[in-house]
């Protein structure tokens, strides 16, 4: 009965999407120096599990092998995109440091969010259990 609650799988979707969007930041920040590196970035949350949803996919990590548990093989994750309004340097390279810490703040204050919601949910959903 309580196995499918929207609400959870909500904020389990924004967690591993926080996640994804700090790989995507760490891996700018790493290729900050490659001569016409073009920095990426993720579509906002809400775009992507709308997108997701309307294709009936459910959001979630990415499986690399059979073997990995809860993974699913491919498509659901979200796709990192070229970053087209960054200004390139001299050697064509469009990374911001700067930004990329921004990008990095905001993968965790959406992290933060989503175990929040995760969190008040589930003592809301204990709560409702002890009083039946």
């Amino acid at each position: 009965m309580f196995k499918n609650l929207e609400v959870f799988r909500i904020s389990h979707a924004m967690a591993m999407h926080a996640g994804q969007k700090q790989a995507v930041a760490a891996q700018n920040v790493a290729n900050s120096d490659t001569p016409e590196y073009k920095a990426r970035d993720l579509a906002p949350f809400a775009d992507s599990y709308r997108n997701n949803m309307s294709s009936k996919n459910a959001p979630g990590q990415l499986a690399t092998r059979a073997l990995h548990l809860n993974g699913v093989s491919a498509g659901n994750a979200a796709q990192a995109v070229v970053d087209e309004d960054a200004i390139a340097s001299p050697n064509g390279n469009t990374v911001s440091l700067e930004g990329e810490m921004l990008k990095s703040l905001d993968a965790k204050r959406q992290h933060d969010r989503a175990l929040a919601i995760y969190k008040s949910s589930l003592g809301i959903l204990r709560t409702a259990l002890r009083r039946s």
